[in-house]
Formats: structure tokens, sequence, C-alpha cells
């Protein structure tokens, strides 16, 4: 396995603090404004799932549909 460099452990590091804080900060809002933005996530990282999924298997499928065939008199 590859080390990784300074820049990828920092930029983790950056990531997960910004998750992580970002998980403090919602426990002090309104619970409304909670319960919306938690939804709206919810929602969108099921549909951008839900795309990724499509688009593997619809390029699955364009693959076999690429071949052509000739016929010969």
């Amino acid at each position: 396995m590859a080390k990784r460099t300074r820049r990828q452990r920092m930029l983790r590091a950056t990531t997960a603090l910004l998750l992580g804080g970002s998980a403090l900060q919602l426990s002090s809002c309104d619970p409304t404004v909670r319960s919306t933005l938690l939804t709206g996530l919810e929602t969108t990282t099921s549909t951008l799932a839900q795309t990724f999924i499509s688009a593997f298997f619809v390029s699955l499928t364009n693959d076999n549909t690429s071949l052509t065939t000739t016929s010969t008199p």
C-alpha cells in the first residue's frame, strides 16, 4: 500500500474536522431547521447514489449495443 502524501493527509484531516464541526453545530440549531437540513441532505445523498448506480448500469448496457455485425452476400 502506498504511503499518503502530506497534502492528502491534511485534506482528509480537514474534511473530518469540517464534518465533525457540522455535526456539532447541528445540535445547537433550531429543531425545525435541523430537520429540514437533514431531510434535504438525505434526499440529495439518496438521489446522487441512485444516479451513479443508474449511470453504471447504462454504461454496461451501452457496451453491448455498440457491437455491429456485417453480413456477407
